[in-house]
């Protein structure tokens, strides 16, 4: 009779569930020094990337090559998040108090862009936003005066039009969404959404089930501090999600950084194993269970919806997406690194 250990069988689990258990991230060449935290894949072979000092990115070979695009007099933002909904058509969002916080749009693969939304209250942060399709979409600020600010599309971007207060529940004080990778809200068919929270009393997420009309709330056990809290939170589908983040001031701190839902967000079960904070994570496209993490210190492989981890050798990232189908996935981070996830 065969005996494994611990390790033994999450990778025994891995080569069960998981198209393959070899996770390998191959280095690419970005051409920038600029820190990346946005990242998008429309396909294997189309993936955008954007940072901070106005940089975006975008590769039509999979990241053999990657071309920098203007945006133009963007040249001082910092592009948190880019959402490709498309090969040519993406959205890009700055982050930053007032008008730094501004949405623009690409319809021909980043030759042109306009301005879709800038911000115009002073105490609005906007965060990060996610789209269901190419017209339906959402974006976040962190709350301003104990208010939840949630802006929702229904027309490409043209109009964004702010949730009615009776719709949302109150925030806590200090309440927000980290601007860490862009992906501190996720969607699923049906008009499902969730946003991660941090930076207050409690770590919590909020949800809806009518495409953004109305909002619930639920308690997470994630740390929460002004420096910790969710920062990102990913669903395989309309009942199974996962949140992870942390304190990024204790980047080595593995405790209270990760938790899982199987009733569509309406409770949150503690899950450990991770290797400390994690600013993004996404499940593997193709397998029912299997989960990859990252963060700055390095990322993390589950098979077992959050049971189990184990490490995924190489360096650290602050954003991460696979492409919807296939076998390929982007880490971005510090310095103008990227790197491609297959197995």
């Amino acid at each position: 009779m065969k005996t494994f250990t611990a390790a033994g069988l999450v990778v025994l689990a891995l080569s069960q569930q998981a198209p393959g258990h070899r996770f390998t991230w191959q280095a690419q060449t970005s051409g920038v020094a600029a820190r990346l935290r946005g990242v998008s894949a429309a396909s294997e072979h189309v993936v955008w990337a954007s940072g901070e000092k106005g940089t975006v990115l975008r590769t039509a070979d999979g990241g053999a090559t990657w071309t920098k695009l203007t945006v133009p007099d963007a040249a001082a933002l910092d592009f948190r998040d880019v959402d490709a909904v498309s090969d040519s058509t993406a959205y890009l969002l700055s982050i930053g108090k007032g008008a730094a916080s501004r949405i623009f749009k690409t319809t021909d693969a980043g030759a042109h862009w306009q301005t879709q939304f800038t911000n115009e209250d002073p105490g609005a942060f906007y965060d990060a936003m996610t789209f269901w399709d190419a017209r339906r979409g959402l974006a976040i600020s962190d709350s301003v005066n104990g208010s939840f600010v949630i802006l929702t599309t229904r027309d490409g971007g043209a109009t964004w039009t702010r949730v009615p207060a009776g719709g949302l529940p109150p925030a806590l004080p200090n309440e927000g969404a980290f601007a860490g990778s862009g992906t501190n809200i996720a969607v699923a068919a049906g008009g499902h959404a969730w946003i991660g929270t941090g930076a207050a009393a409690r770590s919590r997420v909020l949800r809806t089930a009518d495409g953004g009309a109305t909002w619930a709330i639920a308690e997470t056990p994630l740390n929460a501090s002004e420096s910790a809290g969710i920062f990102s939170v990913a669903f395989r589908n309309p009942r199974e999600g996962m949140t992870v983040g942390g304190d990024y001031r204790q980047e080595r701190s593995a405790e209270n950084v990760a938790a899982f839902s199987s009733d569509g967000g309406v409770t949150w079960k503690a899950i450990r194993g991770l290797g400390g904070f994690r600013s993004a994570v996404a499940p593997v496209p193709g397998t029912p269970r299997s989960w990859v993490a990252v963060g700055p210190t390095g990322a993390d492989l589950s098979p077992d919806n959050g049971q189990s981890w184990v490490p995924i050798q190489g360096e650290g990232y602050h954003a991460f997406a696979f492409a919807p189908r296939g076998h390929a996935g982007w880490g971005v981070g510090e310095g103008g690194r990227i790197a491609k996830l297959t197995w």
